[in-house]
């Protein structure tokens, strides 16, 4: 056994894991659209008990940025541990080049892993594609999204008919149609599983049952992909009660920004029925869709609660890494936007919570700069596994033994835009034909929340941060 093997067995045992002889057991928890909108984050009238006590438990990254505003995008970065293509089609083309020759792709980050002797599982919306395949209705075997990656992807489509019907699914199996718009928010009576994500969460309880059985002699890297709070923003009615009357914040800088910028007219969200209503002119109406958008964050909470229940009950938290990770933010009414698609703090910050047992200090929140891309080699550092060579990202050991170490600036892109978030400053380039036509930078000691450009009185900023970035993306 290696030197490098011997420490971090040691350190396991140190740290608590109670199998110091084999590899922790990963739980990967995928969120789609949530922002840093819970209660440990600092949101006060969100309830959201179960990500609280993870991250009372763990490590709360108050500062983790994706690197694209976009599901498909952001999860290829998450998978592969590299900067990638800005689209939703990133890991599906990825997996065309893999059918030309499987060894000129590097390893995914759960293909990684089960090269390593674990039992790898999705459930749900993991890779963009609910259930990781192609399709007319993303249900076709024969296109995988991630080839290699899972001994089981799963999308259990109940009264949704497929995983195109459930990604956009509201009560008893209502799906988004073309030519009948669906109602943009629903509160409707029943279980759990009246909505997609509650059969999500059931078929993951059952592979934890599953994986449970072996998992003294086989490790399980099991990730569950929770679709609320995406458009629409349906949930049981018993999740909206809490905020049928609660009085909300008001919405920070609501207004258009100045161009250049990344805005957009909220397509997304306006496709929807909204009633002849627009909550960019309808105060009362704003409010509605967030009390709704808060309901989908509970729901989604309670599912995180049942698979942090069923863990324990099977005595798996001594022996597994828990992460909950947000695909990317999306924008409330800040900046003028209902939706993501932005390079503007509210679509890129989503919250990140890692846990094990024996974290030093847990609970405490690091508010250095962390990206997704980190993720990789975390897992890989933790679990005792050598990383593949050529990640993007670091490993996030330091700030997990130490939460007040240093992060490092975060890149993000977007289209033809990309962008650098540090500590004090956010940069935003807009290229076209390979050059910058326009820049952005916004001073984050100030508290105008992205509103006020300075790049051209900041030129050396702006190179400063420009290099940082072509070094990154190298280009």
């Amino acid at each position: 056994m290696s030197k490098v093997r011997t420490t971090l067995l040691c350190l396991f045992t140190a740290a608590g894991f109670s199998r110091a002889a084999d590899r922790p057991n990963v739980l990967l928890i995928c969120i789609d659209d949530l922002r840093p909108e819970l209660r440990s984050f600092g949101v006060d009238y969100i309830q959201s008990p179960a990500i609280d006590r993870l991250a009372a438990a763990g490590r709360p990254f108050f500062n983790h940025y994706v690197q694209a505003p976009t599901c498909g995008a952001s999860r290829y970065a998450l998978l592969t541990g590299r900067y990638g293509p800005g689209d939703n089609e990133a890991l599906f083309r990825r997996a065309a080049k893999m059918a030309t020759g499987k060894n000129s792709v590097p390893p995914s980050l759960p293909e990684h892993f089960r090269t390593k002797g674990y039992t790898t599982v999705s459930v749900g919306k993991v890779s963009h594609h609910p259930g990781g395949r192609g399709g007319a209705d993303w249900d076709d075997d024969s296109k995988p999204e991630m080839p290699g990656a899972w001994d089981r992807h799963l999308l259990p489509a109940g009264k949704w008919q497929h995983p195109r019907g459930a990604m956009h699914g509201l009560a008893h199996g209502e799906i988004r149609q073309d030519g009948k718009p669906m109602t943009v928010f629903q509160s409707a009576e029943g279980p759990d599983t009246n909505y997609p994500d509650g059969l999500i969460t059931d078929e993951a309880l059952a592979q934890l049952d599953e994986l449970a059985k072996t998992a003294a002699e086989k490790p399980f890297f099991l990730a569950v992909g929770i679709i609320r709070p995406h458009l629409p923003f349906g949930a049981p009615a018993r999740y909206f009660e809490p905020y049928r009357n609660a009085k909300l914040p008001p919405i920070p800088h609501p207004a258009k920004p100045e161009a250049p910028n990344t805005w957009h007219g909220s397509g997304e969200f306006m496709r929807y029925e909204n009633w002849g209503k627009d909550p960019r002119k309808d105060a009362g109406f704003a409010d509605e869709v967030r009390k709704h958008y808060a309901a989908c964050v509970s729901f989604a909470d309670a599912q995180v609660g049942r698979l942090l229940e069923s863990l324990e009950k099977h005595g798996l938290k001594d022996d597994t890494i828990i992460v909950l990770w947000g695909d990317h933010g999306w924008h409330l009414g800040e900046h003028n936007v209902w939706g993501k698609h932005t390079l503007f703090e509210e679509s890129l910050r989503s919250p990140l919570v890692l846990a094990y047992p024996g974290l030093p200090s847990p609970g405490e929140a690091s508010r250095s700069i962390v990206e997704t891309v980190d993720l990789f080699p975390t897992l890989c550092d933790l679990a005792g596994i050598d990383a593949p060579s050529g990640l993007s990202g670091r490993s996030l050991r330091p700030l997990l033994e130490d939460p007040q170490a240093a992060g490092r600036p975060a890149v993000s892109y977007f289209g033809q835009a990309r962008s650098l978030r540090t500590a004090d400053y956010r940069l935003i380039e807009h290229r076209k034909g390979g050059k910058t036509t326009a820049v952005e930078l916004y001073d984050h000691r100030q508290a105008d929340g992205e509103t006020t450009n300075i790049a051209a009185e900041n030129p050396g900023v702006v190179d400063k941060l420009a290099g940082e970035l072509d070094r990154r993306l190298k280009r």
